[in-house]
C-alpha cells in the first residue's frame, strides 16, 4: 500500500536556511521539495564530480578483474579529494603509456630487420650531402650488378628478405629500379630502450593503482559525502524566497506515522511551520508499505514506474501472480529446487543481499508448484522415474502439453479478470459506486465469453440458458451505461458503444499469456536435449560417465540460465502490459527521498 503523507511548510530566515536542512538532514525524515538538475555554477560542480567518482569507481571496480590488482594493507594517508585526482591521472597516464608500448613495439618490428645503427650515422650521411634510399627485395630477386652500379649497402638478409639503402650521390641524377620503403629514423636498439622505460613506467603506476584498489572505500565514502552536500545545497536553492528574500518558504513531506516526532524536533527549534495531508495536487512523494512476502516484489514494480499518490498499489496483487508465472515460464521442478536451494543458502553467504535472495527462494517455489503439474525434473518426466505416484493419484505430474497450453490461458483469464474486479472495487472507494459498474461488466462479460467457448469442448460447463442471458445483458449494460458514468444517458450510450471496441484488447491479452506454455514447453526440451546427449557420451570408453557429468552440469546450467532469464522478463510484460492496463493503473510517482546523511 502506499504510505499516508503529511505536507508542511517551514518559514525560516534566509540565513538559518542551511542549518536548519542540516538538521532536518541528521534527522533523515523529510522529503524537501528540491530540484532534480543543477541550477547554478556549484551544483554543478557537485554533480559533475559526483558523476567522476562514480565512473572512477567502475574503472577500480574493473581495473581489479581485469588485472588482478591485489591491494594493500597499508592505510592511506591522503584526502578523498587527493585520491580521487591520483586515481584519475593514473588511469589517464596507464593509457597514455599502453598506446606508447603498443606503437614502440610496432616500430620495434619494423626496425629490427635493418640491423643496429645510431642516429650520428644518419646525420654524418645527411651532413655529406648524401640522400639514403631504403629498399626490400626477396633474396632471388637481389642483382648483384646493383652493387656495380650504386653506392649500395646490405643492412641485413632475414626471412627470406634483402634489407639494403643506397646513397643517392649529389649531382647525379638519381634513379634504382624497385619501389622505396621508409628507413626507420631510429634504430630497435634505440627503441627497445624507450620501451623498457616506458614498461617500467607504466609496471610502476599499475602497482601504485593496485594499492589504491584495496582503499576504494574512500571514493566510496566520499561519494556519500558529496551526495549529502548536494542534497543539502539543492533543498536550500529549492526555497521560496519571501519577503525581499529575507525569509525562505520551504516545502516538504513526511510519512503521517512519523509526524510526531518531526513535530517534536519542530518545537524544540522554535520554528513557525503549517502541516496538513498530503493532497494529490501537492505532488506528494510516494512510499510503499506491503509485508514481508509483497515486499521482496516491489524492485520489479519500480522498474516500470510507482503509482500515483491517489491510486491503488498493485504490488501485492501482482505478486503471486509473478511468482506463479515465472514458474510456468521455468518450467521444470529441477531448476525451481537450485532456486529454492541458492535462495536459502545464499542467504548465509551474502546477508546484504537477503531481500534478493528471499525473491528467488518465492520464485523457485513457484517454479517447482507449476512444473510439479505437468512432472518435469531435469528434462526428465516424474512419472517416468516413479510410475507409482500415477497410481495414487490423478491431478499431479499428469498434465500434457495442451492441458498446460490451455491452463496458461485459464490462468491469464483470471487474472484479467481479477484486475477488471479489482478496479471496479477500487473505483467504487475512491470515486463512486457509477466508476465500478463498467469494469464489473467486463469482468462479467470476459467470464461469460470464456463459458460459452469452453462449453463447445467441454458441455458440462454450459450455463443454463437464463443465467447465460442475464450475464450477457447485465455485462453488456454496465459497460454501456457507466463506461463513462458523467453526464446524461445518451452521451453515455454512444461512448458505451464505443468502449465495447476494447474486447479486441482482452483478446489480444489473453494470447499474450500462450508464451507462459511456449516458454515453459520449450525450457523442458532444452533439458531433455542435454539429458539426450549427455548419456549418449556415457558408451566412451574410461571417460564416458565423466563426459556424461560435465556436460550434464554445464548445460542444464546453461539451460537454467536461459530459462530464467525469459521466465523474468515475459511475467514482467504480463504485468506492465496485461495486468496494469486492465486493473487501470496510471502511475507517475515519485520516490519518496528523504534529506539524509548518505
Amino acid at each position: 500500500m502506499i504510505t499516508k503523507m503529511t505536507k508542511y511548510s517551514f518559514v525560516v530566515l534566509s540565513g538559518e536556511t542551511h542549518a536548519f536542512l542540516a538538521k532536518l538532514q541528521e534527522l533523515g525524515m523529510v522529503d524537501i521539495n528540491r530540484q532534480e538538475k543543477p541550477v547554478d555554477a556549484h551544483s554543478r560542480e557537485l554533480a559533475d564530480k559526483l558523476i567522476r567518482i562514480a565512473q572512477l569507481s567502475s574503472k577500480l571496480k574493473e581495473a581489479t578483474k581485469e588485472t588482478e590488482l591485489t591491494g594493500s594493507d597499508t592505510d592511506y594517508n591522503g584526502s578523498a579529494e587527493a585520491f580521487l585526482d591520483e586515481t584519475a591521472k593514473l588511469f589517464a597516464r596507464i593509457d597514455l603509456l599502453r598506446n606508447e608500448v603498443d606503437l614502440l613495439r610496432d616500430f620495434i618490428k619494423t626496425a629490427t630487420p635493418w640491423g643496429d645503427f645510431s642516429k650520428d650515422d644518419l646525420d654524418k650521411i645527411v651532413r655529406l650531402g648524401f640522400t639514403l634510399h631504403a629498399y626490400i627485395t626477396p633474396e632471388k630477386r637481389m642483382n648483384p650488378e646493383w652493387e656495380k652500379e650504386y653506392p649500395l649497402f646490405e643492412m641485413n638478409r632475414t626471412e627470406g628478405n634483402v634489407y639494403f639503402v643506397v646513397l643517392e650521390i649529389p649531382g647525379i641524377p638519381y634513379t634504382f629500379p624497385l619501389n622505396e620503403t621508409q628507413f626507420p629514423s631510429l634504430s630497435y636498439t634505440t627503441l627497445s630502450k624507450n620501451c623498457t622505460q616506458k614498461e617500467n613506467e607504466l609496471t610502476a603506476c599499475r602497482e601504485r593503482l593496485s594499492y589504491l584498489t584495496g582503499h576504494r572505500d574512500i571514493l566510496k565514502k566520499y561519494a556519500a559525502t558529496v551526495s549529502s552536500e548536494l542534497d543539502l545545497y539543492m533543498a536550500a536553492v529549492s526555497g521560496d524566497k519571501q519577503v525581499e528574500g529575507y525569509v525562505d518558504l520551504l516545502t516538504g513531506f513526511i510519512p503521517t506515522e512519523h509526524k510526531e516526532e518531526l513535530e517534536n524536533f519542530l518545537e524544540k527549534e522554535s520554528l513557525y511551520f503549517v502541516s496538513s495531508p498530503a493532497e494529490i495536487d501537492d505532488n506528494p512523494p510516494v512510499k510503499l508499505k506491503n509485508n514481508w512476502f509483497s515486499g521482496l516484489f516491489e524492485p520489479i514494480g519500480n522498474m516500470y514506474m510507482l503509482p500515483a499518490y491517489n491510486e491503488l498499489d498493485l504490488t501485492p496483487y501482482f505478486a503471486p501472480f509473478y511468482m506463479l508465472f515465472f514458474g510456468l515460464c521455468l518450467g521444470d521442478m529441477g531448476y525451481g529446487l537450485l532456486l529454492m536451494l541458492t535462495g536459502l543458502a545464499g542467504q548465509f553467504f551474502l546477508p546484504k543481499m537477503k531481500g534478493y535472495l528471499n525473491l528467488a527462494f518465492f520464485l523457485g517455489l513457484g517454479s517447482f508448484l507449476m512444473a510439479s503439474l505437468s512432472g518435469s525434473f531435469f528434462g526428465m518426466k516424474v512419472t517416468d522415474l516413479f510410475p507409482a505416484v500415477a497410481n495414487v493419484q490423478d491431478f499431479f505430474f499428469l498434465f500434457s502439453d495442451m492441458k498446460m497450453f490451455w491452463f496458461a490461458i485459464l490462468f491469464g483469464l483470471f487474472q484479467i479478470v481479477f484486475a477488471r474486479i479489482l478496479t471496479g472495487i477500487d473505483s467504487m472507494i475512491r470515486k463512486g459506486w457509477q466508476h465500478g459498474m463498467a469494469p464489473f461488466g467486463w469482468a462479467i462479460l470476459i467470464i461469460w465469453c470464456t463459458l460459452a467457448y469452453a462449453s463447445t469442448m467441454v458441455p458440462g460447463l454450459k450455463l443454463p440458458k437464463d443465467i447465460s442471458t442475464v450475464m450477457l445483458i447485465v455485462s453488456v449494460s454496465l459497460i454501456i451505461l457507466f463506461s463513462k458514468p458523467e453526464g446524461p444517458v445518451y452521451k453515455r450510450f454512444g461512448k458505451g458503444l464505443w468502449a465495447m471496441y476494447d474486447i479486441t484488447g482482452v483478446f489480444g491479452d489473453m494470447l499474450s499469456y500462450i508464451r507462459l506454455f511456449g516458454l515453459g514447453t520449450s525450457g523442458g526440451i532444452l533439458g531433455m536435449v542435454i539429458n539426450t546427449l549427455a548419456i549418449s557420451l556415457s558408451g566412451v570408453p574410461y571417460i564416458g560417465w565423466l563426459l556424461t557429468i560435465v556436460l550434464l552440469l554445464i548445460g542444464h546450467a546453461l539451460v537454467l540460465g536461459l530459462s530464467a532469464l525469459g521466465a523474468f522478463v515475459h511475467p514482467m510484460r504480463l504485468t506492465f502490459v496485461e495486468f496494469y492496463k486492465n486493473a487501470g493503473f496510471t502511475g507517475g510517482g515519485r520516490a519518496y527521498k528523504p534529506l539524509k546523511t548518505k
